[in-house]
């Protein structure tokens, strides 16, 4: 699918990340995908992200759009030419918008559901609720900015969290034609991010029990980034030649 180069600026990006048994992992990713794993664990979660000022390169920030999103996603390795690539695998996206509901997956990559997204932030507090029209998904998030990760997670600090997690820039997500992928890079200005201590957090996909098990899926670690300026690449299917502008 070839799109211009689209930018704008993160407002705000929570990535709640669960630690998870890889043999639950596996019959949900596709060819050539695999589970990147952490000290044993496969690592997926929800991307809460409210992007703004979003429009193709070159045009005024004025005129660009606001829109709130999520993403459920699985980070993932693959071969590609001889070596080994990093990336997410996103099983699903939602949004508020109507329009990239309507044309995800045809005019940019990216099949996105309209859900409604109930958002609060206040002193360093943040909350984010999301319910999708169609009813398939949920998630809710409340917790606060804090100085470290939790002691239970598997990362060992702040900064190999963030690293593992800048890694997966690349991301791909099931197209509107079966057994196809729509592929999207996103690139920063800048990569920070900080604790978010985690009071309550809910998704009706992790904790449905029928695809994880009772503690085959367990809640890891957040983390926020705010104000940071980007741009989103169109990327091609798995072992094709890229294009880029």
């Amino acid at each position: 699918m070839r799109i211009p180069v689209i930018q704008g600026v993160i407002d705000r990006r929570i990535l709640a990340n669960y630690r998870v048994d890889p043999d639950c992992l596996r019959p949900l990713l596709p060819e050539p995908f695999r589970p990147k794993l952490v000290e044993g664990y496969g690592m997926a979660g929800v991307c809460l992200i409210r992007l703004r000022e979003v429009r193709p390169r070159g045009v005024p920030g004025v005129l660009g759009v606001s829109s709130e999103n999520a993403a459920h996603r699985i980070a993932v390795t693959w071969e590609e030419a001889g070596a080994v690539r990093e990336g997410v695998y996103v099983h699903r996206r939602d949004t508020d918008s109507r329009f990239n509901a309507l044309v995800g997956g045809r005019l940019f990559p990216g099949v996105h559901h309209h859900a409604t997204f109930r958002c609060a932030e206040d002193a360093g507090r943040y909350e984010v609720v999301m319910d999708s029209d169609d009813g398939v998904t949920s998630v809710a998030v409340r917790g606060k900015l804090a100085d470290d990760l939790p002691d239970s997670s598997v990362f060992r600090s702040v900064a190999d969290a963030s690293a593992f997690f800048e890694k997966g820039s690349v991301g791909y997500s099931p197209g509107r034609s079966g057994g196809t992928f729509d592929g999207l890079e996103l690139r920063t200005a800048e990569w920070s991010v900080r604790p978010l201590a985690v009071e309550s957090v809910r998704s009706s996909f992790f904790d449905d029990r029928t695809r994880f098990p009772e503690g085959s899926a367990v809640f890891d670690c957040a983390l926020v980034m705010r104000e940071v300026r980007h741009e989103w690449h169109a990327r091609p299917a798995p072992g094709t030649s890229p294009s880029d502008p």
